[in-house]
């Protein structure tokens, strides 16, 4: 008979005899826990200490989504990816951090927003938690363009349809974790409760606590 248990994760937190900081870089760092193992051992962990981000799918009116390809150098390709960045400021509102990614990287604003879903991208071996968002009603945003530098400067912007992005990520073609969780996400919630259930906006999130 199939296990019909609901499943959550669960916050746990085994004890440390031991913490250091080998490295610190200007968002990042990484750090050394001595750990104790359930039967008693203590193992040493290694974990990059991320800050968090926020991410967007931001989908138009023809069922497009907007995209980006920027370059990634750990990997060395030019991958396509949806907005996303770094929570810079300790407890900022994902929200408004997402608002901020979607005008300063597509120069786009949106009128309507829900949390598509929360992910870890690597617990493995880092702490960084993503929120993915939703949003709709989108249109091109007032004033200058903000400038970009560095991989931004050479990024190139498309809007291609949902299907085709779902296409390209079970054919192998597109990788970046948010393009991936995002594109899926949305058509599991389309096939299933419907995109009126998503968490609103301003939802909750243990793991990046905020406030406003």
């Amino acid at each position: 008979m199939a296990d019909q248990r609901h499943i959550v994760d669960a916050p746990q937190e085994w004890e440390v005899t031991a913490t250091e900081v080998p490295f610190e870089g200007n968002k990042t760092s990484v750090r050394t826990d001595d750990v104790v193992m359930p039967d008693g051992s203590v193992v040493r962990r290694d974990y990059q200490v991320h800050p968090g981000s926020v991410a967007v799918l931001a989908l138009d009116e023809e069922d497009r989504v907007l995209v980006l390809s920027q370059y990634r150098h750990p990997v060395r390709q030019k991958l396509w990816e949806i907005p996303a960045g770094l929570l810079d400021v300790p407890g900022e509102n994902p929200l408004h951090a997402a608002q901020r990614e979607l005008f300063e990287e597509a120069h786009v604003k949106a009128g309507d927003w829900r949390v598509l879903t929360d992910v870890y991208t690597t617990p493995g071996g880092c702490d960084e938690a993503v929120r993915i968002f939703l949003a709709r009603d989108i249109a091109a945003a007032e004033g200058d363009r903000f400038e970009v530098s560095e991989e931004e400067a050479d990024m190139e912007l498309a809007r291609v349809p949902v299907a085709d992005l779902v296409q390209g990520v079970l054919a192998g073609e597109l990788h970046n974790n948010c393009l991936v969780v995002g594109a899926l996400a949305l058509t599991a919630a389309r096939n299933g409760p419907g995109l009126e259930t998503l968490r609103p906006a301003d939802a909750q999130w243990p793991a990046r606590p905020f406030e406003g």
